[in-house]
């Protein structure tokens, strides 16, 4: 019924989505300035359109771009006002780029206008867009209503649940705007399948979610079964032991730098502060250095302990002190093995040895007995003296021979010491090793050792004991509760035990009388039930003559099993009203803003419709609900509702920390973002630029790295790239293709960070590497996993974004390299130049570099720009592609190409001037087109925030924006902050625009 009822919710709420989504619908981007301009009054430059631009047209344009012939879509014969020029804005914009650079008219056109004809339209298209642009600068333009892309909705899960779902991916891809983004409303559409997709992905996320004794988290797997929950806790409790693990080595290096504290410039250091900056227990040193220096003279293991602690030089680097400590470290673990005292067992006639009465009752004296020896002391002592054979110094600390009263006493108290606090395990977290094996995959982590039979036993008393702080010990019982209380481990356990009772042998409840107790009733754990098994159970091992030990391991069992029962059944109810508040909570931060009263009367409502009508459990109606939360059009949409009156009205302080999130993270804003949202001073624009600044700081920037700049130089879906042949190819791993798509991603990241110039992007000389990348690039490689930033990367021909491998190889076909798309990618994705589409009837190059004969490809190359049909445009980017030569088709450095051939990097660019190789390109860029790249990276950064198309009002911020970026030196920061300080960017138009 659950199921039913929420597929009508989300249907529900998907279509009042929809609904949201069309009531927003308005011209998108620049169309709606364009369409609402009102036409200008007759002026200087109504009177130069009719004169000069007007005739200019009929002259030489509209044989091409006219009523009956419309070249590349471009119908120029509507501008018959130079108010149709502003209504068509974008369409001049493109002619006013082709007067300027000349490829319009054609050269083989019959009529050519003069340089003075072509400079007068080009001024006057200048012009008229200047005005325009004064007229309404600052002007936030319509924002469409818009769903959250994919890579939103991922982080936005991502940061509400504290785990990386990635609940889009099976989702289609969203389109882009022209602007090449899928961030604005221009793309992000709902459809039906999609919204069913939507209702999937809600459910998905919710069976993630794991109630806990207080509120909600999510696991980072689906938790709907018991062992799924089983899983969550357990890990937790391994992760805390993880972090809590100890090694003597530390402890023994820690008391000996304090020893010699003087010597190393630490004199007034305290004990505790070698502890802090060893990230170590300062409990626990105190004790070793305690039982380190002790001052009397007595024999036995802590003795010898202290003579080869003591045996370290004071004048030794801390790596030697360390290769000693080692040693030591490893002699008490030598030692210390012997010790080990060994558990009794218990056995009753009829029961199972693996009973679990019996087996917790070894388990309790084992566990107690971590810190102690076996008591006999001249066997001990006799068993260490053979672990150090051979060292005449330590034998003789361990020799005993009929020792008397005395000193048997005093060998006694130096074994307790030693085995005190040098216990044979801190915490068991395998009892299938009975070591503290940290590996949560293998093997059975924290078991109770039972056979057939679900159930956990805790071992941990002497961490808990020697090294956790009172703190950490509540943190370390809450994680052992939290199993119990998520994964109802008392009941299942419960369970279990009943059923290997009366299934295995030698069945001892098979019995009619004990037919009431069967593991697959409802009621089993409940009280009656369990204290008339525990009675009848125990009259029948009186009956069977059980040993005392057994008679009590059987009352223990049934009085802990019991008690954990009880507690978690009063917990879980107790728990219920404080996982609604959480409930609550995440609301708000899906809605990115507090809700009303009316919203928290509804989902709450939600959720007693579920309990009541329903007859839903308590769980299933939280994960219902959740799930509605994260259907609702204030989660999956982003929406500035406009407000009464024709200006631009400020955004909330709520909406703006929305933008500001989605803008840098792709995410939701955290809680700082929406306590400033709260506390009403957002808007104020220091206050903003601080947010800015310290977001760019946090790794979330991640988003802005991957969604802009991913979109943006195109590598976003470089890991699904899988056209490089691998058999020729065979380092082009899936490893090494990550490794590529990650280098540009972390440059980027450490741009925003460290506030560096945006220049660094062309210029720079270092970059960022793993090992597959470091050994593809021929560079020194790091430790596994790690990645390092190598500064001088120029001397391997790396260095900022140009030379990166993931850029060489997504612009190669495959078996070749591609001077063509490599120069387009500089010259359309950095440069930001129009460059129209090839004509379908331009022949292919051949697609293997290795078969083109006596010919290299630079030569295939001039042949094909020899063609006046295919010069225009590859004029403009042959060259800068050319120079990359010296990468192979997988970004790797050559010589020469896949034909045996020496390759040519050398070019002759738009110039005119001959430049070679990434320095000669370099070069042409810092001289000539600086301006262009830094013109496309503003525009392309303001349009990515604000969500749309830009209009002609951009233009005056997009220009001071640029000068305010010179004038910082090009710090990244500085475009930011332009951006978001923008009237664009913090304002909405009024609901009574004539332009909405």
């Amino acid at each position: 019924m659950t199921r039913n009822r929420l597929s009508w919710l989300g249907i529900t709420v998907g279509v009042a989505a929809l609904c949201l989504c069309v009531t927003f619908r308005a011209p998108t981007g620049a169309e709606a300035q364009e369409r609402a301009t009102p036409a200008a009054q007759p002026d200087a430059l109504d009177a130069r359109f009719a004169t000069t631009v007007k005739p200019f047209i009929d002259r030489y344009c509209v044989s091409c771009h006219g009523a009956k012939k419309q070249s590349a879509s471009l119908d120029l014969s509507r501008a018959a006002t130079a108010a149709a020029v502003v209504k068509n804005a974008k369409e001049w914009e493109i002619v006013l780029d082709k007067l300027h650079t000349k490829e319009m008219p054609p050269e083989d056109a019959k009529k050519q206008p003069t340089a003075a004809e072509r400079d007068e339209v080009v001024k006057w298209i200048r012009d008229v867009r200047a005005r325009e642009a004064e007229r309404y600068a600052g002007d936030p333009g319509t924002v469409l209503a818009r769903r959250l892309s994919n890579a939103e909705f991922d982080n936005t899960v991502r940061d509400l649940t504290g785990v990386d779902i990635k609940p889009t991916r099976e989702f289609p891809v969203d389109p882009a705007n022209q602007a090449g983004f899928d961030n604005s409303g221009e793309s992000l559409t709902m459809s039906p399948a999609l919204l069913k997709k939507y209702l999937a992905a809600a459910r998905h996320v919710a069976d993630h979610v794991v109630l806990k004794p207080e509120g909600f988290a999510f696991a980072p797997h689906a938790a709907v079964t018991d062992s799924d929950r089983d899983k969550y806790c357990v890990h937790r409790i391994i992760d805390f032991y993880r972090r809590h693990q100890v090694d003597l080595a530390d402890y023994f290096q820690a008391a000996w730098r304090y020893k010699h504290r003087a010597k190393l410039g630490r004199a007034d250091w305290e004990l505790s502060r070698f502890a802090t900056d060893a990230n170590l227990s300062a409990k626990y040193l105190a004790l070793v250095w305690a039982s380190l220096t002790r001052g009397d003279k007595d024999a036995g293991p802590g003795a010898v302990v202290r003579v080869k602690w003591n045996e370290i030089p004071s004048d030794v680097p801390l790596a030697a002190s360390r290769a000693a400590c080692v040693q030591l470290r490893d002699l008490v673990l030598k030692l210390r093995k012997p010790l080990k005292p060994v558990a009794p067992k218990v056995e009753a006639s009829g029961i199972s040895n693996g009973s679990q009465s019996f087996m917790l009752w070894r388990n309790r004296n084992a566990a107690s007995r971590h810190r102690s020896y076996s008591g006999e002391v001249v066997a001990d002592m006799r068993k260490l003296a053979e672990q150090v054979k051979g060292d005449a110094g330590l034998t003789k600390l361990l020799a005993v021979e009929n020792p008397d009263a005395d000193t048997e006493a005093a060998l006694r108290t130096s074994l307790e010491r030693f085995c005190s606090v040098f216990p044979d395990v801190y915490f068991v977290a395998d009892r299938s090793t009975g070591s503290a094996t940290l590996d949560a995959t293998k093997n059975r982590p924290l078991t109770a050792g039972f056979h057939l039979m679900q159930g956990h036993f805790r071992e941990d008393a002497p961490l808990c004991e020697l090294v956790l702080s009172d703190k950490e010990k509540r943190e370390l019982d809450a994680l052992w509760f939290e199993l119990d209380f998520v994964a109802l481990a008392p009941m299942r356990q419960y369970k279990d035990f009943i059923f290997f009772e009366r299934a295995e042998p030698p069945q001892f409840i098979k019995d009619a009388e004990f037919d009431f107790a069967r593991s697959e009733d409802k009621d089993c754990t409940s009280v009656e039930k369990m204290t008339k098994l525990e009675a009848v159970y125990l009259a029948k091992a009186l009956k069977r003559k059980a040993s005392d030990d057994a008679v009590t391991a059987i009352k223990e069992y049934f009085a802990n099993i019991s008690a954990e029962v009880r507690r978690v059944e009063i917990a879980r109810l107790a728990a219920e009203p404080s996982h609604l508040d959480s409930l609550l909570r995440f609301a708000e931060r899906a809605y990115r803003r507090p809700l009303t009263a009316a919203e928290k009367a509804d989902l709450l409502a939600f959720y007693k419709a579920l309990r009541t009508k329903d007859d839903l459990g308590h769980e299933d109606a939280i994960r219902d609900a959740i799930a509605s939360v994260l259907m609702s059009p204030n989660v999956l949409y982003r929406v500035d509702l406009a407000q009464p009156g024709t200006g631009a009205k400020a955004l909330t302080d709520y909406e703006l920390a929305s933008r500001l999130s989605y803008f840098l993270w792709s995410s939701v804003p955290d809680d700082e973002l929406l306590a400033r949202a709260a506390a009403g001073d957002l808007h104020t624009p220091e206050v903003l630029k601080a947010q800015a600044k310290r977001m760019l700081r946090d790794s979330k920037v991640r988003g802005l790295a991957t969604e802009f700049a991913g979109n943006w130089l195109d590598f976003r879906r470089f890991e699904e790239h899988n056209a490089v042949d691998r058999v020729r190819f065979p380092q082009f791993t899936n490893e090494l293709r990550s490794a590529m798509f990650e280098e540009p991603v972390r440059y980027f990241v450490d741009m925003a960070a460290r506030n560096r110039s945006v220049l660094d992007l062309l210029h720079g000389t270092d970059t960022f590497v793993n090992r597959p990348l470091a050994k593809h690039y021929g560079m020194p490689e790091p430790a596994k996993d790690a990645w390092v930033r190598v500064a001088n990367a120029d001397t391997f021909g790396r260095g900022g974004l140009l030379p990166m491998a993931v850029f060489q190889t997504k612009n190669a076909p495959g078996l070749r390299t591609s001077p063509v798309k490599r120069g387009y990618w500089v010259v359309s994705k950095v440069l930001g130049e129009r460059i129209p589409a090839p004509p379908p009837t331009v022949p292919e190059l051949p697609k293997d570099e290795a078969k083109l004969g006596d010919l290299t490809l630079p030569q295939v190359l001039a042949r094909h720009r020899a063609d006046k049909a295919c010069a225009g445009c590859h004029n403009r980017f042959d060259a800068v592609g050319l120079v990359f030569e010296g990468f192979g088709p997988v970004g790797e450095r050559r010589t020469r190409d896949l034909g045996g051939k020496p390759v040519q990097t050398t070019a002759t660019f738009p110039d005119a001037k001959e430049r070679t190789g990434l320095d000669g390109l370099r070069a042409y860029l810092r001289d000539q087109r600086q301006d262009d790249y830094l013109d496309n990276l503003t525009k392309k950064l303001f349009g990515y925030a604000l969500g749309r198309g830009l209009l002609l009002s951009d233009q005056k911020q997009l220009d001071a924006a640029r000068a305010k970026l010179k004038a910082d030196g090009y710090a990244f920061g500085s475009l930011v902050e332009s951006i978001v300080t923008s009237p664009q960017f913090r304002t909405k138009r009024g609901k009574d625009d004539p332009r909405e």
